[in-house]
């Protein structure tokens, strides 16, 4: 999609309901959300004790409150096996993958601002 049709497309819908680009910041915010979903996007799956590695200054609470948000907003998959100890992996759905694009660019974009 290009420039003009994405702002024609913004210029068409409701700014306080449908606004594409404010839903996306939306699902985006928060402090660790990106971090999360980098992490899936670098591994694929993750279990709690390796996003603790990879991001070790988030608290358990946070972490565990943060992956339920993105599970319940269908970013990403939770998956438990019954065995013990418990084991659960976290995946990204489809439209978490999708995202890759997007860090894409916010990765070009952010170069080229520190530049």
């Amino acid at each position: 999609m290009e420039a003009k049709e994405i702002a024609e497309m913004i210029q068409n819908t409701n700014l306080d309901e449908d606004c594409p680009v404010e839903k996306t910041i939306d699902l985006l915010a928060g402090k660790w959300t990106t971090k999360i979903i980098y992490q899936l996007l670098m591994n694929n799956v993750l279990r709690f004790g390796e996003f603790k590695k990879n991001i070790p200054e988030i608290t358990n609470a946070m972490l565990s409150s943060t992956l339920k948000e993105l599970e319940c907003k269908g970013i990403i998959n939770r998956k438990q096996y019954n065995e013990v100890p418990l084991r659960v992996e976290y995946s990204l759905t489809d439209a978490g993958k999708a995202m890759l694009p997007i860090f894409m660019e916010m990765g070009k974009w952010g170069m080229n601002y520190l530049k």
